[in-house]
């Protein structure tokens, strides 16, 4: 298992299809791609799950003030189609990236073990990771609340800024 990243690290560099937004159908990104800009990555569970469609919804209705800030991404396990599906369900203004083969989720150390009414098994914790310009990471929320991540993300995206 790979240590948890820290405020200051390099950003892990991914690579990922992008779906929604101003990637449409879809179109492969990385890290590097986003140099000079602040970066969100929010992972989450499922597509089309209560609480990750709770999540995305806020990230949705807060688009005017975050599509300023930075770039935006949730990022989930879920398949291309799933991603359209979900998008297209809650009519979401940004991208999400599809990491079927769970590279991201593993180097970025938010697949984990859970435990739900006592059963054990893998899935992604509910974690955002705000990267500054220069690919570092700025601000790190895990077991992040749905109804709390706009505000903390805004919050941190507000200090980068101010830096």
């Amino acid at each position: 298992m790979s240590r948890d990243l820290e405020i200051g690290d390099t950003a892990p560099n991914f690579r990922a299809m992008a779906v929604g937004g101003e990637y449409g159908p879809g179109r492969e990104v990385s890290l590097g791609d986003f140099r000079g800009k602040s970066l969100v990555l929010y992972f989450y569970p499922r597509d089309d799950t209560p609480g990750c469609s709770a999540q995305a919804c806020g990230v949705r209705d807060s688009w005017g003030e975050l599509k300023d800030c930075a770039m935006v991404f949730g990022v989930s396990t879920d398949s291309i189609e799933s991603h359209r599906r979900f998008i297209d369900k809650f009519q979401l203004p940004f991208p999400l990236l599809s990491d079927p083969a769970r590279q991201i989720v593993r180097d970025y150390n938010v697949w984990v073990e859970k435990n739900f009414m006592g059963k054990k098994s893998m899935g992604v914790e509910r974690s955002t990771f705000v990267i500054d310009g220069n690919g570092r990471i700025a601000a790190i929320f895990r077991k992040v609340k749905p109804e709390q991540h706009v505000s903390l993300v805004s919050g941190a995206l507000a200090t980068l800024a101010k830096n």
